[in-house]
């Protein structure tokens, strides 16, 4: 038998509340488009097109976010990244209110890797909102020990 990361602890379930804030703040509408990556992530598609994605498996992931973060000592060591405009404000707003580090608009090339850059840093611990727009910080972030 196979148990569920949310099955592990009978504290992590989300409850009622958790699944309406999720509905209220439209956290279950998708796109049009489907990634076959995200295909699993999906509970089904409505009759305009919108996939909807499955608040069980989101929370989950939320769960599993946050314990990575909060196994982190040193609250600046996590780096928070995003290069779209609609994740910079989330980004800011992260960093504001946990102490993580903040890169929102163009990442600079160099930022992990060049240690003569002003702004060199070394996180322990790298979030992205797009993996496909912030690419090169994901791809940088491969070469740190």
């Amino acid at each position: 038998r196979q148990v569920k990361m949310s099955q592990y602890c009978k504290a992590t379930d989300p409850t009622q509340q958790d699944i309406q804030q999720m509905l209220a703040c439209q956290v279950h509408i998708g796109t049009r488009n489907l990634n076959s990556h995200m295909s699993r992530y999906m509970w089904k598609r409505r009759a305009d097109g919108i996939y909807l994605t499955d608040l069980h498996k989101t929370w989950q992931k939320l769960v599993l976010a946050a314990r990575m973060i909060a196994a982190v000592e040193n609250k600046s060591d996590v780096c928070v990244i995003s290069s779209r405009p609609w994740g910079q404000r989330a980004v800011l707003k992260f960093a504001h209110y946990t102490g993580a580090t903040a890169i929102s608009g163009r990442f600079t090339p160099g930022t992990f890797t060049n240690q003569i850059q002003e702004k060199f840093m070394e996180p322990r611990l790298l979030v992205l909102t797009d993996p496909r727009t912030d690419h090169q910080a994901l791809k940088e972030s491969s070469y740190a020990n």
